[in-house]
């Protein structure tokens, strides 16, 4: 497993470099066939490489990502290594471990009829050319498993917030800063009122719809000279919710912002990207894994709510049961101390072929 965790954290794979995509779902699509005795798909859409096995009419998806947050080059800061039961390197715990141990789960299994096994390319960016064909098997399903990372401690994923993300552009009107300011129209300070304006969308939502929404702020711009009032400002905003309520509440709200200088015009684009992965969505596959766990003997299972989306927010929001964070256990998705406890791996991949048992 460490071998096979190593060949593919050492080809690099960052989400903006199509063509390093396209070199580690050679990789996978390599392991795959050598562990599942089977021939994959490999599946270009827009540019991006992803990898499907299908086995008879598919009733359980299994699924995760191959590409990372990593920048090419990432290897020379952050190497491979394995010291004193520790893996590191580039997107070893987000997700390629998690990978790994499903490979090698699945080669234990007497069968694979009725699986269907899916690693996407483009997660990481919010899945814009694999989002159709997951939401396309998941309602052909009546289960799947998100091979992503655990929750701290090795906890399953039960639910997870919905995600939005928006573009607000203010366009003004530029002057000379010194000569006839009062000639401009200042897109920056109305940007400072949209600011304020959005602090109080996530408690406005919150009690309406019940708490854990969060509207942030992220990227913003404006101006282009330091001697002229700004005639266009840009700000990108990050929205989580814990119900499809709140996250409509929330686009509502944001699309009824208006400027508050005379002359100030906004173009808000953008919306919702992700569903909440709602915890009844896993009620059942938690229950049934928690069961196997038991009968293996690996120590009850553990369960965690988490801010971060991934795929099995698609799956759930397209009706399919589903049971996220069965991958990895380790720490530091996307950080300088990402890692994975590799005495845990054998332990992830018993459960994962068992509750696929369990579930044919």
């Amino acid at each position: 497993m460490l071998a096979d965790l190593e060949e593919l954290v050492i080809c690099e794979s960052y989400s903006a470099d199509y063509k390093a995509v396209a070199r580690c779902a050679q990789v996978v699509a390599a392991q795959g066939r050598r562990l599942l005795s089977a021939e994959p798909r490999l599946l270009e859409i827009e540019g991006v490489t992803h990898v499907q096995w299908t086995f008879g009419r598919p009733r359980i998806l299994l699924l995760g990502h191959h590409d990372t947050v990593w920048p090419i080059g990432s290897l020379k800061t952050h190497p491979w290594s394995v010291e004193q039961g520790i893996a590191r390197g580039p997107g070893v715990f987000d997700m390629k471990a998690g990978l790994v141990q499903m490979f090698h789960a699945l080669a234990s299994l007497p069968s694979l009829d009725g699986l269907c096994v899916l690693v996407t390319g483009d997660e990481e960016t919010g899945s814009d050319t694999s989002r159709t064909l997951i939401e396309d098997l998941a309602r052909q399903c009546a289960a799947t498993l998100v091979l992503e990372p655990s929750a701290t401690g090795g906890a399953l994923k039960t639910s997870r917030k919905g995600v939005s993300g928006y573009d607000i552009t203010v366009h003004g009107r530029a002057a000379h800063s010194g000569l006839e300011p009062d000639k401009g129209i200042n897109a920056a300070t109305e940007l400072a009122h949209q600011l304020l304006a959005l602090q109080t969308i996530a408690d406005t939502v919150s009690a309406s719809t019940g708490p854990g929404t969060t509207v942030t702020p992220t990227r913003m711009s404006a101006g282009t000279a330091n001697n002229t009032v700004p005639a266009r400002a840009e700000l990108n905003v990050d929205v989580r919710v814990p119900t499809a309520a709140a996250q409509k509440a929330v686009d509502q709200l944001i699309r009824t912002l208006h400027p508050q200088i005379a002359g100030a015009r906004l173009q808000i684009g953008g919306g919702p990207n992700r569903p909440p992965l709602d915890p009844a969505a896993s009620h059942t596959l938690f229950a049934q894994a928690s069961e196997v766990a038991a009968q293996l003997g690996l120590g009850p299972l553990q369960q965690a709510a988490v801010g971060g989306a991934s795929d099995g927010n698609y799956t759930a929001g397209a009706g399919c049961p589903t049971l996220d964070g069965l991958g990895a256990v380790g720490d530091g998705a996307h950080a300088d101390h990402e890692h994975v406890i590799t005495a845990t791996m054998p332990d992830r991949a018993r459960l994962l072929a068992h509750l696929v048992g369990a579930l044919q």
